[in-house]
């Protein structure tokens, strides 16, 4: 069955007829304009994979309808522009496929003919150990611990990179998963087979969802279902309701990111947005850099939500130029988002779409503030820590239930560091390591915390 929405097939560029587009400004709908841009993803993929079968014009209805059946259940499947696997679930990953053709082998068929269908990237990052610290070669002699330590499973994982067509592994030390997603991986707008449409995709981490910072619908699912769509099968999801939430005002310049995620995960823990999407929108988030907004994002796990979407806008183009995109690249990405209507002008309020609630947060009263570090949620500004640490010992609390009495507040134990006597005492605050993509997504962030850190 031929695609029912063909007629809205446009080139981009009436010169390069070849590089063409659904124009969803097209379908002549006024329900388009008002939907969350976070649906318009969902819709864009509805249409240009509506085959009738996989998807139907029944989902697409769905989803131009969403103001209604966001609270019916209606599930609607989803087809996601790529993968992108950490080598945790990766490899299981590429096992499989592995499998898969050994056994088209077996029964005499070409193995060669067995790839991913959806694009997918693997990155090798949760192998590393710190076995060495503090010291300029530090970094070299973990990673030669990790290539020894590993050498099997990266022998397999070089064979992949060379075997299958249609994915990309990055090999060790090259970062973070959700670092290198951001930085490199991103297309924001995908130029595949002769047609332009949005980046999206699933990824086998909870913290996928940090690249929803930079306009890119995403967020962390099981491996069996991203098996799935890396062989070409939609994925079946409940449209959800989208909390629509307004940033306003300008950050103090003595807070971090971390304070403004803190507070924005206390108060959506508080809304309850589990199984729903995020929306940011308003003044506001002009204030905050990609790499704020990818903090935020990147804590979406921790508040409950699926995803939590910052659509682009033109601080999301400078990034992309700062980290490498060229310049036609920029172009066409400017200009397709612009031409369906899902760039967004965050001081222009007659873009705001329709959202099942709105919630709103004013940057300016943002406080530097602690928390966790299992329980996010219970943040406490910096300027209480006192009170509230010394309410913590009048009420006997401990580490799992240890009794906290007088006479103990002034013990020291002592103990070695490197051939040096150090001690700790009741209070001491020891910082062990800096590893949680949470905190690793910000420079700022960890370029403070290394000369906040100062040893005894």
């Amino acid at each position: 069955m031929s695609n029912p929405f063909a007629h809205i097939v446009e080139a981009l560029d009436p010169n390069n007829p070849d590089h063409k587009f659904y124009n969803l400004s097209k379908l002549g709908d006024p329900r388009y304009d008002r939907l969350p841009f976070s649906i318009r993803v969902l819709l864009e993929s509805a249409v240009r994979n509506c085959d009738g079968f996989l998807v139907k014009r029944s989902d697409v209805e769905s989803i131009l309808n969403w103001k209604r059946t966001q609270t019916q259940s209606v599930e609607v499947p989803f087809r996601p522009a790529r993968v992108i696997l950490q080598d945790f679930t990766g490899v299981p990953a590429v096992v499989d496929f592995a499998a898969m053709r050994d056994a088209v082998k077996k029964l005499g068929g070409d193995p060669e003919k067995i790839n991913p269908v959806c694009p997918a990237d693997l990155v090798i990052d949760h192998s590393i150990q710190v076995d060495f610290n503090r010291k300029s070669d530090s970094l070299q002699k973990n990673q030669d611990l990790e290539f020894d330590r590993n050498r099997e499973r990266f022998e397999f994982l070089k064979w992949g990179s060379k075997a299958f067509q249609n994915m990309r592994i990055i090999p060790p030390g090259s970062g973070i998963v959700h670092q290198v997603n951001l930085e490199y991986l991103a297309r924001v707008v995908f130029d595949q087979d002769g047609y332009y449409y949005p980046d999206s995709l699933v990824g086998t981490d909870s913290h996928t969802t940090m690249i929803d910072g930079l306009g890119v619908l995403g967020w962390g699912v099981g491996g069996i279902e991203a098996e799935a769509v890396m062989l070409g099968q939609p994925i079946s999801m409940v449209l959800p309701e989208v909390i629509g939430y307004r940033l306003q005002g300008t950050p103090n310049k003595f807070i971090t990111s971390t304070d403004i995620v803190l507070t924005v995960t206390k108060h959506l823990r508080q809304v309850g947005v589990v199984g729903k999407f995020v929306e940011f929108f308003g003044p506001g988030v002009a204030q905050l850099s990609i790499a704020d907004r990818a903090t935020i994002a990147n804590m979406c796990p921790e508040y409950g939500a699926t995803a939590a979407f910052f659509p682009v806008d033109h601080i999301s183009l400078q990034y992309l130029e700062q980290t490498g995109r060229d310049a036609e690249k920029l172009d066409y990405i400017t200009r397709y988002l612009k031409a369906v209507a899902m760039f967004r002008d965050y001081s222009n309020s007659s873009q705001d779409p329709d959202f099942t609630q709105v919630h709103e947060l004013d940057l300016s009263t943002v406080v530097p503030c602690c928390s966790g570090p299992k329980r996010p949620q219970d943040r406490v500004a910096v300027s209480d820590m006192k009170t509230d640490f010394e309410a913590c010992l009048a009420a006997k609390q401990g580490f799992k239930g240890f009794q906290v009495t007088p006479e103990l507040h002034h013990v020291k134990v002592p103990f070695q560091y490197n051939d040096k006597e150090y001690s700790l005492s009741h209070g001491s605050v020891v910082i062990a390591a800096i590893t949680s993509c949470t905190n690793t997504s910000n420079p700022s962030v960890m370029l403070g915390a290394v000369f906040r850190y100062v040893p005894q």
